[in-house]
């Protein structure tokens, strides 16, 4: 299993982006492995292929998360074991990328497809970008 981010789906989509030209290296290092997401990152997706592409895009993208990735939903737990994270970090991650770990640890995934270099900072994970 591998946990997909918004930086991944924005790359893959928008020709303009700086990672776009890396996406065909790193589509086939994913695969046909089970992926995974949150609300969260579904939610910046969304907004950012919105405001760049448009309504339309943003029901695309919508739907190819939700149709090809299991999206993890926000509840109180998860949240505040979120922000036990984002203390550990010391706020140099972001809420959602704690978030973001919080489910990866949950779901006993150590990848993730992401063009965030911020991620680096956590040990034994494994960035493909």
């Amino acid at each position: 299993m591998i946990f997909a981010d918004s930086s991944f789906f924005i790359a893959l989509l928008n020709k303009k982006d700086q990672w776009h030209k890396d996406i065909p290296k790193v589509l086939p290092q994913i695969g046909k492995v089970k992926k995974i997401t949150s609300i969260l990152v579904l939610s910046e997706t969304v907004t950012l292929v919105g405001s760049l592409s448009g309504g339309k895009a943003g029901v695309l993208i919508y739907e190819y998360i939700i149709d090809n990735y299991e999206v993890v939903y926000m509840d109180k737990t998860l949240s505040n074991n979120a922000m036990e994270k984002f203390i550990q970090y010391d706020g140099t991650l972001s809420l959602a990328d704690c978030v973001s770990l919080e489910i990866m640890e949950m779901h006993q995934v150590n990848s993730i497809v992401s063009f965030d270099s911020d991620f680096d900072k956590v040990k034994n994970l494994n960035r493909i970008h």
